[in-house]
């Protein structure tokens, strides 16, 4: 059926590694934006936003691409790799063999990072961005300063997770390139609508990062909805219809 998500191809990069995409044609013409999603930090497109926002594409005949980043999901390699360069580069190949036209970005989390440096790399392309529990810097302020020296010292730190029996690792190689793409304290030359969406008890990002960015975007576009009882995932049938409600509401 049309509505229900696509099977996943592949696509192969330069130094032979495969990842794992999900792209479907809309029917808006040449014009018409792709909306991809772009999933937080060991995540992948199978979560249940990314779905949510597919069945909606689906539905309205809107173009959709979902991918997962080298080492995570379906796509190969080793999750201990993935930098926010190597991610970013993921996400330009792939709309670069996948696409022509312009693009809407829905980013979730560290997606949310990813979004806006792919922003920034594909310039006009991008018609509009879409921030849920978005983390820019956080290998600045997500961490304490005996973490950053552990991380640093052995490469390696893991802290518990409250969405996982296992814990969480950060490596060395993610937090340095973290360190080398800095957005929150200058001006993000960026033009485009934005709208993030923030809950207001969510425990791994504060919310007060979004309204850090939406002062940092040089758009004059910028709307950001928080939502008092939220929590970071923003995943219940009401944040969900929140989004898409925004989603709808883009002026693309």
């Amino acid at each position: 059926m049309a509505n229900e998500p696509m099977p996943p191809e592949f696509i192969t990069r330069a130094d032979g590694l495969r990842l794992a995409v999900c792209y479907r044609a809309g029917n808006g013409g040449k014009n018409a934006p792709t909306y991809i999603f772009l999933p937080g930090y060991m995540s992948d497109m199978q979560g249940g936003k990314a779905l949510a926002v597919d069945a909606w594409a689906a539905k309205t005949g809107k173009a959709m691409l979902r991918l997962d980043y080298s080492g995570c999901g379906m796509s190969g390699g080793d999750f201990a790799d993935g930098t926010l360069d190597v991610w970013r580069d993921d996400v330009l190949l792939a709309i670069g063999l996948l696409l022509r036209g312009p693009v809407v970005l829905v980013g979730s989390s560290m997606g949310g990072w990813l979004m806006l440096l792919v922003a920034l790399a594909l310039g006009d392309q991008v018609k509009a961005l879409v921030g849920i529990a978005a983390a820019p810097d956080f290998t600045r302020w997500g961490f304490t300063d005996a973490e950053k020296g552990r991380i640093m010292k052995y490469g390696k730190i893991e802290r518990t997770s409250q969405y996982s029996p296992h814990p969480t690792p950060t490596y060395r190689a993610l937090y340095e390139s973290g360190l080398r793409h800095p957005l929150l304290e200058q001006p993000i030359a960026i033009d485009c609508p934005v709208r993030l969406l923030h809950g207001q008890e969510d425990p791994d990002v504060p919310w007060q990062i979004s309204l850090k960015l939406a002062a940092a975007l040089r758009s004059s576009d910028v709307q950001l909805h928080l939502i008092k009882d939220g929590d970071h995932r923003l995943s219940r049938d009401q944040d969900i219809d929140m989004l898409i409600t925004c989603l709808t509401r883009l002026p693309v």
